[in-house]
């Protein structure tokens, strides 16, 4: 009972914080993070005692579902390049200077150890960064690179993880054995989220109510991600490729009312879990330093190392692909863009992949003994996610400031504009095909319904156009009227239907049904403005 009062303490007061966050426009990973520091210093709290094991599992697989259907493969497919230079070999260079460093201040901490250490503190996390991204109004394209990044390195990572951990606890691992693991990985998880997700495509086509296929939905990710992890392949990519299939394949038209389900309860689930998760994180730092004792003030500066060499790695990198780009040599794009590169470089916040993943190594090997530097290097670990999470986390928004790295609303604007008369285009020509096919559409309905479309079309243009025109402005200014006359409408119908529901004399199922449509019309008009 204590362990469900804790979590819920967690849950409610990371909610709380994301809402401050981002009042102060900050990202709320860090704030989140101290709560939970500050909660587990709270005289008298109790350990969370949760299995390590379980963690992963239980939080990762949605999170990333969540950032995933955000995007398609396309999106990552035409940045290849930068998330391969960022998501593959980064990670890497990044587990080889972190594994250096440790094995030389931290002498205690065998080569293979120091290794483990590097494989957790590599990648930066998915969840943190779609949490900056999603509020600090950046170019879609640095976005894309960023979660591509944020979603893809952690199959890189977490094999890199297994492999070192594998080596440690059996006394050796062959490079050819490595080189196979990492093959045989990509491609049983790309066939495992592909499959899992062409079922669930074929099992929501059978399936009428909403709900139920958001609630299948729901399963997507751990299905994958348990079937892969089963078959000792990556659970990461296998719940990628899902998510990028089913994004892909959910094209009805109709399907209006699933959309709304679907995208409200991942974007309420994707909150809860980001504020559960950087709680989490705050928490297991206060019972790694009293499983540590005496030694921790000698291991904090070891960190903060560590944490050191974390940001300054990436911060070469990117530099090194800057100075490429201006001779020509172009491994990655953001070479050729200075400013992008500087916003990468320092958007390198590590969360809670790395805190589980250093909580998940066994306590002991194969021969019975306990595995060398195990609390190190949770505890480093932990202090690595703290001090990205403030140092970068809440200076980010001031360096894009600085840098005037916003996304580009004349380009933005552009392109709502075009997939208006790409909108507007179909509609007519479907209007065409219906006065082919029906008798009753003569040519008054088709000009009444021509008409019609193109003043709705008009006034949603209207919010994106060039405010200085005359006609926009009128539209826009008719637009507002219709808006706030029809909010109003609407206040009164709901309030008094819901007065009505308490009353003896009406049905409350039948209520509730059209409270559902007095909904899903206030949540029409909402996203419309």
């Amino acid at each position: 009972m204590e362990l469900v009062a804790i979590l819920f303490a967690l849950a409610v007061g990371g909610l709380l914080l994301t809402a401050a966050a981002e009042w102060m426009r900050i990202p709320a990973p860090v704030l989140i993070c101290l709560y939970g520091l500050a909660l587990g210093l709270v005289p008298g709290m109790p350990a969370l005692d949760l299995d390590p094991e379980h963690l992963l599992p239980i939080l990762l697989p949605p999170i990333l579902w969540a950032a995933a259907r955000k995007s398609s493969w396309r999106h990552f497919a035409a940045n290849w390049r930068p998330i391969l230079f960022l998501a593959v070999l980064l990670v890497f260079i990044t587990t080889a200077a972190v594994a250096a460093l440790a094995a030389t201040i931290s002498p205690v901490l065998p080569v293979s150890a120091a290794i483990v250490l590097g494989a957790i503190c590599a990648p930066p996390d998915a969840a943190a960064v779609t949490a900056v991204a999603d509020r600090l109004g950046l170019p879609r394209r640095l976005v894309t690179i960023l979660e591509g990044e944020g979603l893809f390195n952690d199959v890189t990572a977490l094999t890199l993880y297994n492999v070192a951990v594998i080596g440690v606890v059996t006394g050796s691992v062959s490079a050819l054995w490595t080189a196979g693991l990492f093959a045989y990985s990509a491609v049983a998880a790309a066939v495992i989220g592909l499959g899992v997700g062409w079922c669930l495509v074929k099992l929501g086509s059978l399936v009428a109510d909403s709900r139920v296929r958001t609630a299948l939905g729901l399963t997507a990710p751990y299905i994958a991600y348990l079937l892969a992890d089963a078959l000792k392949a990556s659970g990461v990519l296998a719940v990628i490729c899902a998510a990028f299939y089913l994004v892909a394949r959910s094209n009805d038209p109709d399907d209006f009312e699933g959309r709304l389900v679907q995208g409200s309860v991942w974007d309420v689930l994707e909150t809860g879990l980001i504020a559960l998760t950087f709680g989490l994180v705050g928490m297991e730092l206060i019972d790694i330093i009293d499983a540590i004792g005496p030694g921790v003030s000698e291991l904090l500066w070891k960190g903060l190392a560590v944490a050191g060499a974390v940001i300054a790695v990436r911060a070469l990198w990117l530099a090194m692909a800057i100075v490429l780009g201006r001779k020509g040599i172009g491994w990655t794009s953001l070479g050729n863009q200075p400013r992008l590169a500087v916003v990468t470089a320092w958007a390198g916040m590590r969360g809670v992949v790395t805190v589980v993943t250093a909580l998940a190594i066994p306590e002991f090997t194969a021969e019975g003994s306990p595995f060398p530097g195990r609390e190190q290097i949770q505890f480093l670990s932990v202090v690595v996610v703290l001090a990205t999470l403030v140092a970068q986390g809440l200076t980010l928004p001031g360096l894009i400031a600085f840098l005037g790295v916003r996304a580009d609303e004349e380009k933005e604007t552009a392109a709502l504009r075009s997939l208006m008369r790409e909108a507007g285009e179909a509609a007519t020509e479907r209007l065409r095909e219906l006065r082919r096919e029906h008798n009753d559409v003569d040519d008054e309905v088709a000009a009444a319904m021509e008409r019609r479309f193109e003043h709705r079309a008009a006034q949603i243009t209207a919010m994106v156009e060039d405010r200085e025109d005359p006609e926009t402005e009128r539209l826009a200014e008719r637009f507002d009227t219709l808006q706030r006359i029809e909010g109003e409408m609407l206040s009164a119908a709901t309030a008094r239907v819901l007065q009505l529901r308490s009353s003896p004399g009406h049905d409350p199922v039948l209520v509730d049904r059209v409270l559902a449509a007095l909904d899903h019309r206030a949540v029409s008009r909402r996203r419309a403005t």
